[in-house]
């Protein structure tokens, strides 16, 4: 891009109005720039064509008669005649002074123009960065504020979520019913929705290798308890914790209850009951 000083001097240049270094300077920064040689070039042709648009300048009326009573004292005097000058050389000063005061005022013209041009394409660039700025930074805002919305609704699901799922769940304390293990205790969480429990129990006393814990549930639709499935614990803790299913359909699970039974459990409880809870 050329600099606006570079683009005065190329004006001067065009009309041999630099000085020396100036001109050395500018001739040696356009072998750098083909735009600016390009400028120069452009520049250079203009000014020839404006000296010969220049307007021919009458000479005054009285030359003519000036020039022969001149001519007729020369001879009278017998001095050696003078060669003239034709009378378009004593024009050739005026018509180039002419023609390059009208380059020089519409260089100017351009000049002025030009700048004008740039500074009003530097204001319409300026407002155009601060549209696009301000529209970034709405976007920016409005993705945020989606943001903020789309995690306040999944909170909000994961809420929903949570009671509904509570909603559907039976939580049951067991309490121990051997008067050898008081302390022992189960809970017991069920999912009517998945049909599917967890029991966790705590301090129950070991088993024998022969001997299983079996888990019953209690629904009023059946006669007898539903079979959960059969256990055994950690012989140091006495801790267990079993993912369980219902053999059959539980539509309300009223109470729970652990048995000792044989190994392998059996269809109908028969043993004691160690735990039990409702």
């Amino acid at each position: 891009m050329i600099g606006e000083r570079d683009e005065e001097f190329a004006a001067l240049y065009a009309f041999d109005l630099c000085d020396r270094e100036d001109q050395t300077r500018l001739e040696a920064e356009s072998a750098r720039q083909p735009a600016l040689r390009e400028l120069m070039a452009e520049l250079r042709d203009t000014s020839a064509v404006l000296v010969h648009l220049a307007p021919i300048i009458r000479p005054p009326a009285t030359l003519k008669s000036r020039i022969l009573d001149s001519v007729a004292r020369d001879a009278s005097a017998q001095a050696p005649p003078r060669r003239r000058a034709p009378v378009i050389i004593a024009f050739l000063p005026w018509a180039a002074a002419a023609g390059f005061a009208f380059a020089a005022a519409w260089f100017a013209h351009l000049f002025l123009t030009g700048q004008a041009a740039s500074s009003l394409l530097r204001d319409r660039t300026a407002i155009d960065e601060i549209a696009l700025q301000s529209s970034r930074q709405q976007l920016e805002a409005e993705r945020i504020i989606a943001r903020q919305q789309l995690a306040t609704l999944e909170s909000q699901l994961k809420a929903a979520n949570a009671q509904l799922d509570l909603a559907h769940l039976k939580i049951v304390a067991l309490a121990s019913q051997r008067p050898d293990s008081p302390r022992a205790l189960a809970v017991a969480v069920w999912d009517e929705v998945r049909q599917e429990g967890v029991l966790q129990v705590e301090k129950l006393p070991a088993l024998l290798p022969s001997q299983d814990y079996q888990l019953w549930v209690v629904d009023p639709q059946y006669p007898n308890p539903v079979d959960g499935g059969v256990f055994t614990v950690a012989p140091a803790s006495g801790q267990a914790r079993m993912t369980f299913r219902a053999k059959q359909p539980v539509a309300h699970a009223s109470a729970f209850a652990v048995t000792l039974e044989r190994k392998g459990g059996v269809p109908k409880a028969e043993g004691p009951f160690v735990l039990l809870g409702k």
